[in-house]
């Protein structure tokens, strides 16, 4: 069966919405896909050790609409099997891509040599991509996550459910692409011995974010560090998208045409601004737009066993940037409980369309 890569059929240069933790998750992509149109989008990151340790809280991370594709479903871990295994899974729900997280630098993560720590280890990091790619061609060979033997009742219920869901065309069997998001290097940029080992099997993308794990998200992103890696990534005929520090679509485009990238990655750039996708901004005004965010996640959470606002309001915040007032509106904004209170708050500061 041939493989079906949407990332040749993207329009070039590519620009998506960086897969962010505790920031992207279903209600956010689907707010930044109405309004701002990335060319593609991730999900956040999830742990394969949970998923294959019966976690199913997690599938949570997995929820996505039709209106998100192309949607990547990003995961992260240490365990080769337990990549194979989530891979059927995520075949099984339906997801465009499959990208492995090598980038993130937060300490619970890599201490567990995950994430970024991955640059550490570079052979198991070939070995969980290629457990990947095994757990694709598991699936358009028919197997299921019926036979994955760490697969929980629970997450199989679930997961039957949401295939059954899908349109006919996204349930057909089909070899889904295989990406990795990475960073330069761990303490400094090593580009040059790095980014090979990673090519070496032949993922269809890369995206680099332009900092050292050692860095976390302090300093400036190194975009010369990236562009360096443009050659060995054209070479192995692999697309690469840069990350990091961008923040507008100007911006996004100066820094692909200067450095010969295939794309580019925008993630703060988008908080509370899903127009920076567009060269010119919507209609809809962004409180408006806040509000519809904060009704869509009561509507897609407020069953939910644990349901809480507060994860809301860090995005209500955002949303505030440069306006007057916004330090008090802020304040009360993060003592908000529903969609409805943060209408009253717009509402008392004029920010909403009469």
């Amino acid at each position: 069966m041939a493989e079906e890569n949407f990332w040749h059929q993207l329009p070039k240069p590519i620009i998506g919405l960086s897969p962010m933790d505790d920031v992207t998750d279903h209600v956010y992509r689907n707010i930044q896909k109405k309004y701002g149109h990335p060319d593609l989008t991730y999900t956040e990151f999830t742990s394969v050790e949970g998923v294959c340790h019966g976690a199913d809280r997690l599938l949570k991370d997995f929820l996505f609409d039709e209106s998100q594709r192309p949607i990547v479903a990003q995961v992260y871990g240490t365990t080769p099997e337990f990549f194979r295994q989530t891979a059927i899974v995520l075949c099984e729900l339906g997801f465009d891509g499959i990208d492995i997280n090598m980038s993130c630098p937060a300490k619970n993560v890599a201490h567990s040599g995950a994430g970024a720590a991955l640059i550490k280890t570079p052979r198991l990091a070939q070995e969980i991509i290629k457990a990947t790619q095994q757990g694709i061609d598991d699936w358009v060979n028919g197997q299921s996550s019926q036979v994955c033997h760490d697969i929980t009742a629970g997450i199989l219920a679930e997961v039957t459910k949401r295939h059954a869901a899908l349109p006919p065309e996204f349930q057909k069997r089909k070899k889904l692409p295989v990406s990795v998001k990475t960073r330069i290097g761990y303490d400094n940029p090593e580009v040059e011995t790095w980014i090979p080992q990673v090519l070496a099997m032949n993922v269809a993308a890369i995206a680099l974010h332009g900092r050292t794990l050692k860095q976390r998200y302090m300093g400036e992103a190194d975009w010369a560090a990236i562009g360096r890696s443009v050659e060995l990534c054209h070479q192995a005929q692999t697309l690469i998208l840069g990350n990091g520090d961008i923040i507008s679509l100007d911006d996004a485009h100066q820094k692909i045409d200067m450095y010969g990238l295939d794309g580019a990655l925008i993630g703060r750039g988008s908080w509370g601004n899903p127009y920076v996708f567009r060269k010119v901004a919507g209609e809809k005004n962004l409180f408006e737009i806040a509000i519809e965010h904060a009704e869509l996640y009561e509507k897609t959470y407020q069953n939910d066993e644990k349901y809480f606002f507060l994860p809301m309001r860090k995005h209500l915040g955002w949303y505030t940037k440069g306006i007057a007032n916004a330090s008090q509106i802020r304040i009360e904004l993060f003592k908000s409980n529903s969609a409805q209170e943060v209408r009253d708050i717009f509402s008392k500061y004029h920010l909403l369309r009469q």
